[in-house]
């Protein structure tokens, strides 16, 4: 089973950017004069990125990485399956403790983010799930177990996240917080890990949140459909309907 373990599962707090560096690499095992391949970063962190390119490694593998005059020994720490949506993605880890050939753009690069729904205005407060506008069929929700990390402002709260869908997700949480509330909120299902910032619309028995997703980090979309991919054989009841609180949403700003 494919999973991204090493590279996100663990370190939800880790900063991720979303960017197309063009870089070359090889084997770093072969001997006399390897021939460079040419691959481009789909994330990148601060020891490690994910790649895409056209030539097959496998877990384990030593790659010599060079960008510019920049260059590292990397090992292959994660390899999607071929057959897979993810296919010609491969994440490195970099063994070598000097500089990295993203540094400088790790460095320059902020975090990114986009709204959730691309078309349309932003959707009132009011409505819980739907799309930007009331007619839009509701998405479906799935179970699910997975990490959650809630984070408002300088506090983190961990927690689970129980329900997912397209536009929003269930969160169980030791602290809860008010309905109207915007706060990031970095999930990790099957090992994947996903950026966004939501909103809280209900709680649940002063127990876990129902949130809305209103901006999810970019790049992270294409992940977020194979999570919700994986999960459709265990498809639930759509959202239910969610009373609206009837005092003014806070809305940060």
């Amino acid at each position: 089973m494919e999973t991204l373990a090493h590279t996100e599962a663990g370190l939800p707090g880790e900063k991720v950017v979303h960017l197309a560096l063009p870089l070359r690499w090889s084997f770093a095992a072969q001997h006399g004069r390897v021939p460079m391949e040419m691959a481009c970063t789909y994330d990148i962190r601060r020891r490690g990125a994910r790649l895409m390119s056209a030539r097959e490694v496998n877990v384990g593998d030593l790659v010599l990485v060079e960008r510019g005059r920049n260059k590292a020994v990397c090992q292959v720490v994660w390899a999607a399956d071929p057959a897979s949506a993810l296919r010609g993605q491969f994440t490195v880890q970099c063994v070598d403790e000097g500089k990295t050939p993203w540094e400088e753009e790790l460095r320059q690069m902020a975090e990114q983010y986009q709204p959730v729904i691309l078309d349309g205005p932003r959707r009132s407060v009011g409505r819980v799930f739907p799309g930007s506008d009331g007619n839009r069929r509701r998405r479906p929700r799935f179970y699910v177990e997975g990490q959650a990390e809630v984070i408002d402002g300088v506090q983190r709260v961990a927690g689970e996240v129980s329900q997912i869908s397209e536009y929003g997700a269930r969160i169980m949480a030791t602290g809860t917080l008010r309905p109207g509330t915007d706060f990031r909120l970095l999930l990790n299902v099957f090992d994947v890990s996903l950026g966004l910032k939501a909103q809280v619309k209900y709680l649940v028995d002063n127990l876990g949140m129902g949130v809305e997703f209103q901006e999810i980090r970019r790049g992270d979309r294409p992940l977020l459909s194979y999570v919700l991919s994986r999960l459709r054989t265990r498809r639930v009841e759509e959202f239910a309907r969610v009373e609206v609180v009837a005092e003014p949403l806070a809305v940060a700003g």
